[in-house]
């Protein structure tokens, strides 16, 4: 009896280690490839419960989903002859998994052989912009060739390549103070022309003013010369009119009027006692 039990539970164990070795699992992420003796046989791209021949044939899995390499920042030279430092990220996924399993073997060797393709690539073809082409209108069409380029590479390799892009493109610190000190001086010389425009402009108008002033003064002048004309020549009339009705009475008006402002108090005059001037005071005894 206990010898049939310990037969029993032998068979169990062993049926649990052939089952262990015959089923596998592969999940929806991900992508299997059977080696029998390590000989390629077939690939597994559907999740769910896999059979294999147990102890003869190897599982290897591979990443079914889109994965993404964040390269380490590389500096390269633009057409302008200025060095940009670069940092880039790439999407990618495995497509063919014998080729990758061959060239590559894991994820390790794929992130290696991806960072040598798609280093050359950028550098080869941002070399060929400038940069300001390169940090403005025309990136999305220069990191599109690059994509196609590195992907045509990649495919050799049972890779992918689905994308890569610019994160972030710096100028080294050196360049960074050289190119801040071109942009000062071409902000100064904006500011200078800016303020010698301003400067033209205010002088103009300054002209303007003072010549629309002189206008306006001698016709002022005009003006008031004109009506003082007309005044002293009506006041002259007044007084040929008042004259000439009784040129006695006017002219001792005048007189009296010349006396009054001349003989003030405490006022010395002196003239001949016969003089016209004293007419009148001789007469008023």
């Amino acid at each position: 009896m206990k010898r049939n039990l310990l037969i029993i539970l032998s068979l169990a164990i062993l049926a649990a280690i052939l089952l262990s070795a015959t089923v596998f699992v592969v999940d929806q992420t991900q992508q299997a490839m059977i080696l029998e003796l390590g000989k390629y046989k077939r690939e597994i791209k559907t999740p769910g419960l896999k059979f294999r021949v147990p102890f003869l044939q190897q599982v290897t899995i591979f990443d079914l989903r889109l994965l993404e390499y964040d390269a380490e920042s590389s500096e390269i030279i633009t057409q302008d002859k200025k060095n940009l430092i670069v940092d880039n990220y790439t999407r990618w996924r495995i497509t063919d998994p014998l080729k990758y399993f061959q060239s590559v073997r894991n994820e390790i060797g794929a992130r290696a052989r991806l960072d040598d393709i798609i280093y050359s690539n950028v550098r080869q073809e941002l070399g060929r912009y400038t940069l300001t082409q390169i940090v403005s209108e025309d990136r999305s069409k220069i990191m599109g060739k690059i994509t196609e380029l590195s992907n045509q590479q990649a495919l050799a390799y049972g890779i992918q390549v689905l994308d890569v892009r610019i994160k972030r493109a710096d100028l080294p610190p050196e360049n960074e103070k050289a190119v801040f000190g071109r942009m000062q001086a071409e902000r100064q010389r904006q500011a200078k022309q800016y303020r010698s425009e301003g400067d033209e402009e205010a002088q103009r108008i300054r002209a303007g003013a003072e010549k629309e002033k002189s206008v306006i003064l001698a016709e002022a002048y005009r003006s008031s010369q004109i009506l003082r004309g007309e005044g002293d020549a009506k006041a002259a009339r007044i007084y040929a009119d008042a004259y000439n009705r009784d040129p006695q009475f006017f002219a001792l008006i005048r007189s009296l009027d010349s006396y009054q402002k001349s003989l003030k108090e405490k006022t010395t005059i002196i003239l001949d006692p016969s003089s016209e001037y004293f007419k009148y005071l001789k007469n008023s005894r």
